[in-house]
């Protein structure tokens, strides 16, 4: 990967039609970004992260419920046309990245947010159960790396990045998410056993170019994360709180990349400097260098699946403009 830079996007995208979206993600991102797999949850149950990351468990059955995704003895209908999305977006990846080589970013759902979101048996979530959300991450890193594999079969130049959405992540540590019953809380995660988790999970995975946590809710437990070796974070810049921009400057500093989420998806943004003048200045109050900067990858804010393709594609255009900003206001922090 460049040292230069780059821009790129969380994973989600409007629409159903998944080649014409990979072969717009080819075009776009094709040089100085960092393309990546598309997600498309218009498609229906399965084609979302949840869907998708949770039909790929390894060893674990799934079936979808009126109150979400469940674990069963066997895969469901749902699981099974979640499967059968994937293999068709793997069959369009190969055929529109035939070729190429660089780096290339696929999405799954974190431990924690699957943990979260599926729920056991008898209708409790999964990380009500300790034991239960330790069979869940391991079988999700089993079934990662064999994803990961096909990718690498399909597009043998590619530099992979794999990227962990944790969106629910803040919850788990606060203990904010509802029983099954919704008349109580889960019991909040411990900070240490949350860090151990993702510790192993991220050992686990071998042979990427690098691993990122995107959370883009409030409350980004960002000395947490900084915790966890190996791992480079995503997030919502405008929810980082200026107290919070000193830890993203160490982890920062410890030669880890932040994917900055700095352009909302509903199209307020229309102009490069609105997107890097903040972050240089930010990057000036916290004491990090023009070097540090242009390790910097930009993203819009969060997923674009509610956005159109017209303001996806525009928005697509100011990440690039912006990131050719940010690279001249690196050289010019490095001379400073």
């Amino acid at each position: 990967m460049t040292n230069s830079p780059a821009f790129s996007a969380i994973g989600s995208m409007p629409g159903t039609d998944v080649r014409e979206t990979v072969r717009v993600v080819r075009d776009l991102f094709d040089g100085n970004g960092i393309p990546f797999l598309p997600e498309l949850p218009a498609r229906g149950p399965g084609a979302d992260m949840i869907g998708r990351s949770a039909a790929r468990l390894a060893g674990l059955g799934v079936d979808l419920q009126p109150s979400g995704w469940r674990l069963t003895d066997a895969n469901g209908l749902d699981a099974r046309r979640a499967q059968a999305f994937l293999r068709e977006d793997l069959d369009e990846l190969a055929e529109a990245f035939d070729g190429y080589e660089g780096p290339l970013k696929v999405q799954w759902s974190g431990p924690w947010t699957l943990a979260a979101s599926v729920s056991l048996p008898r209708g409790e979530r999964v990380l009500t159960d300790r034991g239960a959300t330790r069979d869940l991450r391991e079988s999700l890193s089993e079934g990662v790396r064999s994803a990961l594999a096909t990718v690498r079969r399909l597009v043998p130049g590619a530099q992979l990045i794999l990227q962990w959405d944790e969106p629910s992540l803040p919850a788990v540590l606060a203990g904010a998410l509802p029983t099954a019953s919704g008349y109580g809380r889960v019991r909040p995660v411990d900070q240490s056993v949350v860090v151990d988790g993702l510790s192993a999970l991220v050992a686990s995975i071998e042979d990427v170019a690098a691993q990122v946590l995107h959370c883009c809710a409030p409350g980004v437990p960002v000395p947490l994360l900084r915790r966890v070796h190996g791992l480079d974070l995503a997030v919502d810049t405008s929810l980082v709180k200026p107290r919070q921009w000193d830890g993203v400057a160490e982890l920062v500093e410890s030669g880890r990349r932040l994917w900055a989420g700095a352009v909302p998806a509903d199209g307020s943004v229309t102009r490069p400097e609105q997107i890097s003048d903040p972050l240089v200045r930010t990057w000036r109050s916290v004491g990090l260098t023009g070097a540090d900067l242009r390790t910097t990858v930009l993203t819009p804010a969060c997923g674009l699946a509610g956005s159109s393709p017209e303001a996806v594609r525009a928005l697509f255009k100011v990440l690039a403009q912006a990131a050719e900003r940010l690279g001249e206001e690196s050289e010019s922090l490095s001379g400073s």
